[in-house]
């Protein structure tokens, strides 16, 4: 037996309402991944433009350091 046949098993022995909630739980489930899906990409298409505009410049020399970039309060 899938998944799907063992979730709709026990689905249907629900009341009403409660398969409604059910629906609205799993409506919940897919918008979170399609949100997950979508920020991975953002991830990846964001990787993907850093790696190829900084492409070439792995040998080049560094003027600054990271003393040089903090800023300090007194």
């Amino acid at each position: 037996m899938t998944t799907a046949e063992k979730i709709i098993q026990h689905i249907s022995i629900l009341p009403e309402y409660l398969q409604v909630e059910v629906l609205d739980f799993v409506e919940f489930i897919e918008e979170k991944n399609k949100t997950l899906n979508q920020t991975d990409e953002r991830s990846e298409w964001s990787r993907f433009s850093l790696s190829h505009a900084m492409r070439g410049m792995e040998d080049e020399q560094t003027y600054y350091s990271v003393k040089d970039i903090k800023e300090e309060y007194k």
